[in-house]
């Protein structure tokens, strides 16, 4: 891969988006290698996710306006496929996946931030949908999760005016979780990674799965995907001994590797 590196820090797999050159512009290749970086992922050691961008300038500056500018049709909604079909994969993947927003994060690049869990930005940070000044929709899904992070009212009002937004209104608005000068973005990025690594791998990913399929139902049926995620949790290593420990006021003994019991 050529465009994703991946570097492991214990637990925490750090992936960065490495084309700074076109500022870390989502292009097929960049895409197919996002794609390939996270199936590479072994899971039974990784437990959180960081990405990133290469660079002190941008996170992700956007999808290649050179290599859209002659697409037909076809060729254009094959791309919004392409684009749709790596987001979804990390915003379904298992593990949680925090961002780690380093700079400009536009178009693509404000649609893959939200495809992950969580949201850390630099705050030299810009975000923003300015696709209709180029004659175009958000097409990697900008036009369905803004709305869900941050309201319709102001999901419109961003695609609509093509406004980009600085770290402390992305902040104000719900769209990041915190911001940090940006030579400690990562550290606290990687530090939040750690800390979530350390908790019951199979609960965490039960919460994930949770909050992700049941957002969409009525509050019903939400209940019941919790119901069966929480009932999944019991009679495993992590419940038998996260219990124990806590009723004998004793630190559970870290796993090095995750199993599914």
């Amino acid at each position: 891969m050529s465009f994703v590196t991946t570097e492991l820090q214990g637990a925490v797999a750090v992936l960065t988006i490495d084309r700074p050159k076109a500022l870390n512009a989502l292009n097929p290749e960049v895409l197919a290698d996002l794609k390939a970086a996270f199936e590479g992922l072994d899971q039974n050691a990784v437990r959180c996710v960081v990405l990133t961008g290469a660079g002190d300038k941008s996170f992700v500056a956007g999808a290649d306006i050179g290599a859209m500018s002659t697409m037909t049709k076809a060729e254009g909604e094959a791309f919004g496929k392409q684009g749709n079909d790596v987001f979804l994969m990390i915003e379904s993947f298992p593990l949680p996946v925090i961002a780690a927003v380093n700079g400009f994060a536009l178009g693509g690049g404000n649609e893959l931030a939200m495809s992950c869990d969580i949201r850390l930005c630099a705050d030299n940070a810009l975000f923003g949908q300015p696709e209709v000044g180029l004659g175009i929709t958000p097409g990697f899904g900008g036009t369905q999760r803004l709305g869900r992070l941050v309201g319709m009212g102001m999901a419109k009002q961003l695609v609509f005016s093509a406004n980009n937004i600085k770290a402390d209104e992305a902040l104000r608005i719900g769209l990041v979780n915190a911001v940090y000068p940006q030579a400690e973005l990562l550290e606290n990025a990687v530090k939040l990674a750690t800390k979530i690594a350390r908790n019951a791998p199979i609960a965490v990913r039960n919460c994930k799965k949770a909050m992700n399929d049941g957002i969409s139902l009525p509050i019903e049926k939400a209940v019941e995907v919790e119901e069966k995620l929480f009932g999944d949790c019991f009679e495993t290593h992590d419940q038998v001994e996260g219990m124990g420990c806590f009723l004998s006021r004793e630190k559970p003994k870290p796993r090095a590797v995750f199993t599914n019991n």
